[in-house]
């Protein structure tokens, strides 16, 4: 519950005699919700200090190093990979099964000692770091046995503290992957993929985790165990309740096991790599790949000229791949297809370029189709360092946003004027890139260090600018504590007040992951 306007004229005395006259007025509430959406009124829930429970813990896992109390070995749980959201020092549970994790908050929902679940923490929006010494994080790193793999139907059963990376290269040896391929896949974990819904490169051709998540095993804040594992493709039997759990962060409960549905790995993997003189010519591209390419067409990446700049310039060991270097501010244009048949598939991809470089529309400059396994990985390593570069070069504010496609860039470029008539002169650039074949746009400002005069001109004008673009504030990274006080720019009062109602029902302690997306 919120604090009532009644209630906050005994604890605000400054303010007693406004709420005296207008204690139950639409001003008053809407006022109070303002200050609550700043943090400036809090929930009533009191937390107990994880501290204080350390040796009931020891109780409850009974195993070596399941309990982290040292300070050498809980940093590298409690700060995100970033350096920006967490930095305390919070008792570290390391469970290695479905009933440990249930034991576990069965007794913090009863001691009201606040859980943050935790996967491989490479989140980017403070959505698996604690905010405060009392909590206690809860890594899944131990949940990570493969139980099961059905290579007729493609299902895998597995643990959720399974390293992407690692799935993959299991799901290899029976001539399958996992639909899902992300940056961070050597780090990151299946379970902290499914509780963040996240998108990754190949979404244009598998579609999101609510697809190919068939099932999966969760433990309630209260200690409940809801199993939910599923090996069939189809099953209508009533309400389809592990999809709450699919993007909900953590703070319903925590996914202990799932059912996915891999892929095959088929036997011919191109691609192709472009340069383009404007954004409008790069959507004339996606335009036409859909058009030419559709049957084998599994991602369709962009970044722009400063993108690529950077990753050359702190990667020198990095190949460009193109004849072409004119200097200019180019696009580029990564192109992955996948089919069966290898001599199909390439004579397509000439014609596709042959007749993209002689097109009006999409005015392709230069190009080329990887030859073999080192020139396909060189390409993808060109998109996938980005991030890793800008992180090289100092401060950075990194944004994730789902907008028509055609206006995407659109923003990059109104966010370089508005910082360019701040009359910041310390190198500040704003870089844009992303999952172009589903419309996210990775958009990134680049800084010597973040700054509260820079981080005021971004926000909210940003999440305010995607909305008025009819786009969603988050497309894939989630909303974590970055994005909480913007989640009602995409839904709406009544849609938020059902999701703190499910999550009453599911957490009735309110203990997980608090201070997160609601």
């Amino acid at each position: 519950m919120w604090w009532t306007p009644q209630a906050l004229t005994s604890l605000l005395p400054t303010h007693k005699k406004l709420f005296a006259y207008i204690p139950n007025s639409m001003f008053a509430n809407v006022f109070l919700r303002g200050w609550c959406q700043r943090g400036m009124v809090r929930r009533m829930t009191t937390y107990s200090s994880a501290w204080e429970h350390v040796g009931r813990f020891e109780e409850l896992l009974g195993n070596k190093g399941g309990v982290l109390t040292e300070e050498d070995d809980i940093q590298p749980f409690c700060k995100d990979w970033m350096g920006q959201y967490g930095g305390n020092k919070n008792v570290v549970l390391k469970p290695n099964s479905t009933e440990q994790v249930s034991s576990l908050l069965r007794y913090c929902s009863e001691q009201k000692i606040a859980v943050v679940p935790q996967g491989g923490n490479t989140g980017l929006v403070g959505g698996s770091v604690p905010l405060h010494n009392h909590e206690v994080i809860l890594s899944l790193s131990r949940c990570n046995k493969i139980q099961s793999f059905d290579s007729t139907s493609g299902v895998v059963t597995c643990g959720s503290g399974v390293v992407l990376e690692d799935l993959d290269t299991y799901l290899a040896d029976y001539g399958y992957r996992v639909p899902l391929d992300l940056g961070a896949k050597g780090t990151c974990q299946i379970g902290g993929n499914i509780s963040t819904n996240a998108g990754g490169l190949r979404l244009l051709r598998y579609g999101s985790l609510h697809g190919t998540v068939l099932g999966a095993e969760v433990v309630t804040g209260d200690g409940r165990v809801l199993d939910m594992r599923n090996s069939m493709r189809k099953n209508n039997t009533g309400y389809g309740l592990h999809h709450m759990f699919i993007g909900a962060e953590g703070t319903l409960g925590v996914i202990t096991n799932i059912s996915l549905l891999a892929t095959r790995r088929l036997a011919s993997e191109q691609v192709m790599f472009l340069a383009v003189p404007s954004f409008v010519s790069a959507v004339s591209v996606l335009r036409q790949a859909k058009e030419e390419l559709g049957e084998i067409l599994s991602a369709f990446e962009f970044l722009d000229q400063k993108s690529l700049d950077l990753v050359l310039e702190f990667f020198p060991d990095y190949r460009y791949p193109l004849s072409i270097n004119d200097n200019n501010d180019n696009f580029y244009v990564l192109i992955e297809t996948q089919g069966s048949d290898e001599g199909h598939d390439i004579d397509k991809l000439m014609k596709f370029l042959e007749k993209a470089m002689e097109s009006e529309e999409t005015k392709v400059k230069d190009g080329t189709i990887a030859q073999s396994d080192v020139q396909r990985r060189d390409i993808w390593r060109l998109r996938e360092s980005v991030t890793l570069a800008l992180g090289k070069r100092g401060g950075v504010y990194k944004y994730d946003f789902s907008l028509p496609t055609a206006e995407m860039y659109d923003l990059v470029q109104e966010v370089d004027q508005k910082i360019k008539k701040s009359n910041l002169d310390d190198g500040t650039m704003v870089v844009g890139y992303g999952h172009m074949g589903d419309g996210n746009l990775h958009l990134n400002v680049s800084a010597p260090s973040r700054t509260p005069f820079l981080s005021d001109l971004l926000e909210p004008y940003l999440y305010q600018r995607t909305r008025d673009m009819g786009g969603s504030v988050s497309a894939e990274h989630g909303i974590g504590v970055m994005k909480k006080n913007y989640l009602g720019y995409n839904k709406e009062e009544s849609v938020v007040r059902v999701m703190r109602e499910l999550k009453g029902l599911m957490d009735p302690a309110g203990i997980m992951n608090p201070g997160k997306v609601l």
